[in-house]
């Protein structure tokens, strides 16, 4: 088993057994060494962003004094959640290692299939309502930025 992959379900197990979360662990490498480690800490933190990946690139990110992650790698214990990789996306990690899959978490009632089905446009149901508002005063501020000289663009 690849070294970094069992610090992340390290991870899950300690998260499951201090009842912090789900059973999902995290690891961020850069130059073959681990600079964020994480688990799932919803529970803990009463935050449903707390995803083990999520907290592990706030962590390195925090560590490294920069939210561009394009020289990392993540380890986790399971495929990640939509949340999860637009968060990687948007940290620009270029390679994601993953044990258990999305259909493993499913069957234990992790199941994202329904925001799967939202982003693919394959559903009507409707669990939130979006409606918009405000546009005309919203896009002052994006006149701003696309003025803004000083801007760093990510």
């Amino acid at each position: 088993m690849n070294e970094f992959l069992k610090v992340a379900i390290e991870e899950a197990q300690a998260g499951v057994e201090k009842n912090h979360g789900g059973p999902f662990g995290a690891v961020i490498v850069k130059d073959n060494k681990i600079i964020a480690r994480a688990h799932n800490q919803v529970i803990l933190n009463n935050d449903p962003t707390d995803h083990a990946e999520m907290v592990a690139i706030r962590e390195a990110a925090r560590k490294l004094g920069r939210f561009d992650l394009s020289d990392c790698e993540l380890y986790t214990s399971c495929e990640p959640c939509p949340m999860c990789f637009s968060a990687i996306y948007w940290a620009r990690i270029k390679k994601v290692y993953y044990g258990c899959t999305r259909e493993d978490a499913a069957r234990i009632g992790f199941d994202d299939n329904y925001i799967y089905d939202v982003i693919k446009g394959e559903t009507n149901d409707k669990r939130v309502e979006f409606e918009q508002m405000g546009r005309d005063f919203c896009l002052e501020a994006f006149k701003e930025w696309e003025q803004k000289t000083d801007k760093i663009q990510y």
